[in-house]
């Protein structure tokens, strides 16, 4: 039996008063899965339409009537918690390039009031386009909803990116306003967008990996009693913060359902916690421990070496270089508790699949933390060097099939997810580590500046290159644990 209606009739159906960008895992286990709760406790009542804007996918929704199913494993105060949840919160999935006058025509709906959105950090960039026909950008997408939305004569809505970017509302909200100027559309939809349009910071913290793998994937079915094709595990805790006034407190309802929701003036400190405590750490220990030939985070914390790579690398390297408007206390707590978290025995997150844009989310995740550690110490922190340089490993590009660029370890291929993989398929032409190691830190349109001009950063992310290239991943994360 498949998970559908028809074997699991929808408590009750809500309006649609959600637009959602993006159909991954982490919306729909995290953002979808708190609105669900909220509706089934009596509070917001609203379901969501969401836009799927790459190719594929749909079918899969409409077969099981929009319906998935979230199993929660984990540890929580010492107790195993194991729920599965069958979440209601999407009413539809509509693709971007076939249904995108539909799409178009929800932004008439009275009853829409939010919009949330997951394109990753890529998603927050600007594109010179045209709004004509479909805008290839979500930015641009967005701006061509707001404006059948104003020309229908209704409110503004909230707006609530989740993408992982510092001020990612005021940053969509930036570039709407540019998209604005540059199509010459009226001064009164820009007013309206200024005046009446609430664009919220927002940070979103749950490790949702996604599907589990076959094995596993058929004993819960055993357990459910049905297949499902969208079903996705997550770990236990859960937080949704949103950077919003008293208006926008009350409008978004759904937080009075679930403490995991947060509705406050001031989101600076759940973001830096999370954005340099959780996600720093994993961009930065995904390459090399793939490269160790560790398949998921739960196998390498088991690891007695890389649990204590990891764990030096984030308490005495990132947490000090966390902002200082957090409390170093709080961030020691919390980065206890991430390793705990990574070390769940119940979650199988691939670190293959964290290197997704990997050049981006270095710039995005560590470098700030990077800089932030030269401030206050002045000197290399060689824990973070050598994710670096196991980052340029994993990078090293060695062939390219129909624009796919693939890299090789242990004689099998893997894909580089990067939009800078051609990049260093052709650096890596060079052959030699160390120039490779100054092409790219000195590349300032990855970083946004020189890294080689961090005082003896080049020579020893080059060295701990070299080293990898000579000994590998794991004997060289050995050495420093046995110097440290």
């Amino acid at each position: 039996m498949k998970l559908s209606e028809a074997s699991h009739a929808r408590q009750e159906k809500h309006p649609e008063r959600i637009l959602q960008f993006g159909t991954g895992v982490l919306l729909r286990g995290l953002c979808d899965f708190l609105i669900d709760k909220a509706n089934k406790d009596g509070f917001f009542k609203g379901s969501a339409v969401v836009v799927k804007s790459m190719p594929g996918g749909i079918e899969v929704f409409n077969a099981q009537d929009n319906l998935y199913t979230v199993c929660v494993r984990g540890i929580k105060s010492g107790e195993n918690i194991s729920k599965n949840v069958v979440c209601e919160t999407i009413s539809r999935v509509l693709a971007a390039s076939t249904q995108w006058e539909e799409i178009l025509k929800t932004a008439e709906n009275p009853d829409m009031d939010v919009v949330i959105s997951n394109t990753t950090e890529v998603g927050l960039k600007y594109v010179k386009e045209t709004l004509d026909g479909v805008p290839t950008s979500f930015p641009g997408k967005l701006t061509a909803w707001l404006q059948r939305r104003f020309n229908a004569g209704l409110p503004g809505v909230i707006i609530i990116p989740t993408e992982l970017v510092v001020d990612n509302g005021d940053v969509l909200k930036d570039l709407i306003l540019r998209q604005i100027e540059d199509q010459n559309l009226c001064s009164e939809f820009k007013n309206w967008i200024e005046n009446e349009t609430n664009f919220c910071n927002s940070l979103v913290d749950r490790i949702v990996p996604g599907k589990p793998a076959k094995d596993e994937l058929q004993e819960i079915y055993k357990e459910l009693g049905y297949e499902d094709q969208l079903l996705t595990k997550s770990e236990v805790y859960a937080l949704w913060a949103i950077q919003g006034n008293e208006d926008v407190k009350k409008r978004l309802s759904f937080e009075q359902a679930d403490e995991r929701v947060v509705v406050e003036k001031d989101i600076t400190q759940y973001r830096e916690l999370k954005l340099r405590m959780l996600n720093a750490p994993h961009t930065l220990m995904c390459g090399l421990c793939f490269l160790a030939d560790f398949e998921t985070v739960k196998e390498a914390l088991n690891n007695d070496i890389i649990e204590k790579f990891i764990s030096n690398l984030m308490l005495t390297e990132l947490a000090p270089a966390v902002s200082s408007k957090v409390d170093p206390k709080v961030v020691q707590r919390y980065g206890r508790e991430i390793i705990d978290r990574f070390r769940n025995p119940y979650l199988d997150h691939k670190w293959h699949s964290i290197t997704f844009q990997y050049t981006m989310k270095i710039q995005m995740r560590t470098i700030p933390l990077l800089t932030r550690y030269y401030e206050v110490f002045g000197n290399v922190p060689h824990y973070f060097a050598r994710g670096m340089a196991a980052y340029l490993l994993f990078m090293k590009a060695v062939k390219e099939e129909n624009g796919q660029y693939f890299g090789e370890h242990n004689g099998e291929s893997y894909i580089l997810n990067d939009d800078q993989a051609a990049w260093y398929f052709e650096a890596w032409k060079c052959g030699d580590a160390k120039e490779l190691a100054k092409k790219a830190l000195s590349n300032t349109d990855f970083w946004g500046m020189d890294l080689c001009t961090l005082e003896g950063f080049e020579d020893a992310v080059a060295t701990h290159l070299c080293n990898m290239n000579m000994l590998g991943v794991k004997e060289v994360v050995s050495a420093l644990n046995v110097f440290a």
